[in-house]
Parts: structure tokens; C-alpha cells; sequence
């Protein structure tokens, strides 16, 4: 389990205890960002590529790897960027402690300039194939034990977040609600197992929204899906079948249906 550290929140002045994520490095052994105690969180108010991502070193073989900097969900709707301690991390940073004791410098062996996108972990190839259709419904192998889903008519975007929010229930996600307002992430939907978000304009979904999204998602450790009434980019829609997150197109009926792979293997196989 990675380290704790109090975090106040500057925007409501609200207490919480974060706990640092664990990732396994490429030799097996639990990584974890080493945060920085006592150094101030800065709100999310803007995202980019680069800022998402910290460099962190393995204790156990000394390699190097990317993972998603560290970030924290305030009640208030702040989502709070934790800091990380200097030694490890891929960028200078201003929170190191000034009453630390003074250390021989760290030679770290020269990486790799990282590309404007970090290569991310890519689903089968099966979705990959340049000779077939973007998307391929899987054959259904057996019944369905749920009941036929009953749709909600959408008029407003209110309707689709609660259309959106009833088909999670009908995949068999528990306890899944509706956030009090959209926060800084744009997340819409939450359950302890599971995160949505829902896209009610008439733009399709950018790559960019994907991946803050799948981002949210991995830091959460919980199931992301995507819900759009207008669809989705080419870009995103490959980008979401690298990433195995589940995209879903909604009518005015109110009625989702799977557009990607990782959507079928959602909806055949349940939560």
C-alpha cells in the first residue's frame, strides 16, 4: 500500500486522508508515487497530455515508468492535484520540504525523451485489424438473464444522465448515482465499482475526453464507460479500443447501444 498524507482542500477547506495508488512495475514488484507531506495541492483547472503523468523509479530493479500523477476528489467538486516528492519525479518541483536534510545528488541514467503521448497499454488485435469494420457485435452464446432494459425518453440532458444511470443498473453496476453538479473531471455518474460520464451535446466525443475519462477511471479504480447522443470521433472512438473503455450512443428513446468492442463484451457479460 503506498504512503498517506492529510490533504486540505484550498477551494472548501475540507480534511482528507489520500493514500498513494500502487502499480506494478515491469519486474512484479508494487510501485508507488512517494508524495510529498505537507506540500500544498494545487485545484485541476486546466488538463493537458503532459501534466497527467509522473515518472516514477522502481526501489526493487531501478527502471523507470510513467503513471498517472496522483489526484484527489474533493466533495465541493474540486478535483486536487497531490504533489510528489522531487527525487522521483520527472519535473523540478517547488513543494520539496526546505528542513529536509541535504543528500548527495541522485545520478539517474539518461530516459528516453517521452513522445507528446506515452504509448498506454493496447487491447487485442482483434480490434486492431486494418481489413475489418470498426466495430463488430459479438454473437450472443447464450440468454440474457437480465429482464429487456425499459428506456427512459430523453428531452433534456438531465433525462440522459438518468437514462445513462438506469442502463448501468440494468448491466448489474450497484448503488450507481448521479453527482450532485459536474466536477472539474466531467464525471456525471458514479458507483463504488464503476464511473460514467454523459456527452448530451451535438458534438461528437473528442479523443481528449476519452482519455479523461479512462484516466479518471484508472485513478479510481472503478469501470469507466462513455454515453454521447451524437457519437464519437474516429480518434476517439481507436482510442477507446486501446484503452478497452466501453462506448455507448444514445437515441432520444433513451435506449444505449454498444459501439465498440470492449461495449459488447459489457453488455454480454454484465458488471
Amino acid at each position: 500500500m503506498g504512503e498517506s498524507v492529510p490533504v486540505s482542500c484550498p477551494s472548501c477547506g475540507g480534511g482528507h486522508t489520500f493514500t498513494a495508488p500502487v502499480y506494478p512495475c515491469v519486474c512484479g514488484a508494487p510501485v508507488a508515487p512517494p508524495l510529498a507531506a505537507g506540500a500544498p495541492v494545487e485545484p485541476v483547472t486546466r488538463r493537458t497530455w503532459e501534466d497527467e503523468w509522473v515518472t516514477v523509479r522502481c526501489a526493487e530493479c531501478g527502471s523507470a515508468c510513467d503513471q498517472p500523477r496522483p489526484e484527489l476528489g474533493c466533495a465541493c467538486g474540486a478535483v486536487l492535484r497531490i504533489p510528489v516528492r522531487f527525487e522521483y519525479a520527472d519535473e523540478p518541483s517547488a513543494e520539496r520540504s526546505e528542513q529536509s536534510e541535504p543528500t548527495a545528488p541522485v545520478e539517474r541514467p539518461e530516459l528516453p525523451e517521452r513522445s507528446e503521448r506515452p504509448e498506454l497499454p493496447r487491447r487485442p488485435e482483434r480490434f486492431e485489424h486494418p481489413e475489418r469494420p470498426a466495430h463488430i457485435p459479438l454473437p450472443r452464446t447464450a440468454a440474457s438473464p437480465r429482464p429487456a432494459f425499459r428506456p427512459l425518453t430523453i428531452r433534456t440532458s438531465h433525462d440522459a444522465v438518468t437514462a445513462a444511470g438506469l442502463y448501468l443498473r440494468w448491466l448489474g453496476f450497484k448503488s450507481v448515482v448521479q453527482t450532485d453538479e459536474r466536477s472539474a473531471s466531467g464525471i456525471d455518474l458514479r458507483g463504488p465499482d464503476v464511473i460514467a460520464q454523459v456527452d448530451p451535446t451535438m458534438s461528437p466525443a473528442s479523443v481528449r475526453s476519452v482519455e479523461c475519462l479512462w484516466l479518471n477511471g484508472l485513478n479510481a479504480s472503478a469501470v469507466s464507460v462513455y454515453f454521447s447522443l451524437a457519437g464519437y470521433a474516429d480518434d476517439a472512438r481507436a482510442r477507446a479500443d486501446d484503452l478497452g473503455l466501453p462506448l455507448f450512443v444514445m437515441d432520444l428513446s433513451g435506449s444505449p447501444k454498444p459501439v465498440n468492442g470492449p461495449a459488447d463484451e459489457l453488455v454480454s457479460s454484465g458488471a
